[in-house]
C-alpha cells in the first residue's frame, strides 16, 4: 500500500494503519532497532512502540517522508531503551560512532533547541551537497549504524574505500559547519 493511503488510515483513526505500516516497513524497522538493541525481544518492543508513537503523532502531524518519520521514531525509542538498559554504560559501538562524529558536531546542551534546529538544517544542506555515493555511505554508517563491512558489502566496495569516504566526509562536514559558523 502507498504511504499516502496508510497516512489516510491514520488520519481516519483506522487501526488497519498499524497493520499496513507493519507490512510495509516492519522488517526495516526491526533491522534498525536490532542494530542498537541486539536482543530480539527488545527490538520487537521498540518496533511496537514505534507503531504506537506513529498512532499518537498522526494526526496532527502528517509526515512528508513516512519511512524517515518512522525510522526517526524507532531510532529514538531504541536509543532510549539502550540508555535504560545500560544506564551509564552505553554499548561500545554507539560510543565509537558518537566519538567519530564528536569532532564535527557541537555540544547540544547550550541553547539546545535553537542549536539543534540549526544543526539539523545545516546537516540537511550538507548531505544534499554530497554526491549520492558519499551521502549513502554516510547515512548507512551514522543513521542506520551499519558497520563498515556491511556498507562495503551492500554497495560492492572495498572496506578501505568506505573508510576513506567516511573520513573525508567527516572532514568536509567539520569544514562546512565551521563555514556556517556552527561551533565545533
Amino acid at each position: 500500500m502507498e504511504d499516502e493511503r496508510i497516512l489516510e488510515l491514520y488520519w481516519a483513526r483506522n487501526t488497519q494503519a498499524i497493520h499496513e505500516t507493519s507490512e510495509k516497513y516492519g522488517g526495516r524497522l526491526s533491522q534498525l532497532s536490532a542494530r542498537l538493541l541486539r536482543a530480539k525481544e527488545d527490538a520487537e518492543e521498540c518496533v511496537n512502540d514505534t507503531y504506537l508513537g506513529a498512532w499518537n503523532a498522526i494526526p496532527p502531524q502528517r509526515p512528508s517522508y513516512f519511512f524517515a518519520f518512522l525510522a526517526k521514531l524507532c531510532r529514538n525509542i531504541a536509543c532510549n531503551k539502550l540508555d535504560w538498559l545500560n544506564a551509564a554504560k552505553r554499548r561500545a559501538e554507539v560510543v565509537e560512532l558518537t566519538d567519530e562524529l564528536a569532532a564535527c558536531i557541537p555540544n547540544p546542551e547550550d541553547e539546545r533547541q535553537r542549536e539543534s534546529r540549526e544543526l539539523g538544517e545545516a546537516l540537511n544542506r550538507f548531505l544534499e551537497s554530497l554526491p549520492q555515493e558519499n551521502r549513502l555511505i554516510f547515512m548507512r554508517r551514522y543513521w542506520y549504524m551499519d558497520s563498515v563491512h556491511e556498507i562495503a558489502a551492500r554497495y560492492g566496495f572495498g572496506e578501505s574505500r568506505v573508510k576513506t569516504s567516511l573520513f573525508r566526509t567527516r572532514q568536509k562536514l567539520r569544514e562546512y559547519l565551521e563555514k556556517e559558523e556552527i561551533s565545533v
